[in-house]
């Protein structure tokens, strides 16, 4: 009886060694050995307030780790289930569970976005021309895309924008792509940027600010088209206003608004001081051959310009110039104006 007792407790005691033994190797390959030798990238989010439970469900789910008990394990083991930081990683089947544990704990977060930098006064040549610099995407693609057809949409999202209605038939998108600082994704198509720069556009155009446009009897192409030329004119606020005011007056005497700006856009120059011959360039932008405002806007203004077309600081000045040392002088009069001129500019 001894003998059999004993021989029961011997196999008992094997196979609980046996059984021991093949769970404690289970659990380290679970741990240990990664899904597959093969590289195969994963987006893996971790929302805010998920707990170890729903993540290691998830890591199954997505086959990153074989079973979700091994994840509560070795986290609860090692201390880090309460450290499970909530982000978008950017996970490997072909690494182990004890090194997916160490990124999600450390915060190891994917950085699948980067920042862009939209200057106020870049015209779309120039913000293409920047994309393209940065490897964002073709200036050529870019430029392209901002003369659409006639009630075309870039995507679903650009669809939805409102400002499309309210842009004449035939113009392109100069003026309405909003300078701002933006977060794209990596992969971000030109299509994609545009639609996010017209979104902010809508978001910056408050109905207020557009009541008080409607208020005064303008349209909002005529408002940042005058923008437009205000921003590539000066750079601060309080200018911008002042000379708001000067142009709408020379508008209402039929005057030539003689902006350096416009000639600029049509020579392309970007000169300080557009030289006599440019001054004589035949297009409807050249603003000191042409009178009333251009047939469309010269820049993307930024919002301190827009408000500046809306809301001008009268005044009884009808010239103005910028020194070299960008202080703006105003004048009453053209011979005021020639001396001030003269002055900084012999």
């Amino acid at each position: 009886m001894l003998q059999k007792l004993t021989t029961y407790l011997g196999i008992s005691l094997s196979l609980a060694v046996l059984i021991i033994a093949t769970l404690y190797l289970t659990v380290w390959r679970g741990i240990n050995e990664p899904m597959q030798m093969e590289s195969a990238e994963v987006n893996f989010i971790i929302e805010q307030g998920q707990g170890v439970r729903q993540i290691g469900n998830q890591l199954a789910k997505e086959g990153l780790i074989r079973r979700p008990f091994y994840f509560y394990f070795y986290t609860a083991f090692k201390k880090t289930d309460k450290s499970l930081k909530a982000g978008e990683y950017l996970l490997n089947k072909n690494i182990n569970l004890r090194e997916i544990a160490k990124k999600l704990a450390g915060g190891d977060i994917a950085e699948r976005e980067r920042t862009i930098k939209i200057l106020e006064g870049w015209n779309i040549k120039e913000i293409g021309e920047y994309l393209e610099k940065n490897n964002i995407a073709r200036a050529d693609d870019f430029i392209a895309l901002t003369k659409p057809a006639p009630g075309a949409c870039f995507s679903l999202e650009s669809c939805q924008v409102s400002v499309l209605s309210e842009i004449p038939v035939g113009a392109t998108l100069e003026g309405y792509l909003f300078p701002d600082t933006y977060r794209i994704f990596k992969n971000a198509a030109a299509e994609d940027i545009i639609a996010k720069m017209l979104k902010n556009f809508d978001a910056k155009l408050t109905p207020s600010l557009r009541a008080d446009i409607k208020k005064q009897g303008k349209t909002l192409p005529e408002i940042i088209t005058l923008a437009s030329i205000i921003e590539k004119e000066v750079p601060r606020s309080e200018d911008m206003k002042k000379i708001a005011g000067i142009f709408y007056q020379r508008l209402k005497i039929s005057m030539a608004l003689q902006s350096d700006a416009t000639v600029n856009f049509v020579t392309g120059k970007g000169a300080t001081r557009p030289s006599a011959e440019d001054l004589q360039v035949a297009s409807p932008y050249n603003t000191y051959k042409y009178r009333d405002l251009p047939p469309g806007p010269i820049s993307n203004p930024g919002i301190e310009a827009i408000k500046a077309a809306i809301y001008p600081v009268k005044s009884d000045y009808f010239y103005f110039l910028t020194t070299p040392a960008g202080q703006v002088i105003y004048s009453r009069t053209y011979a005021e104006h020639l001396a001030e001129k003269y002055k900084y500019y012999k």
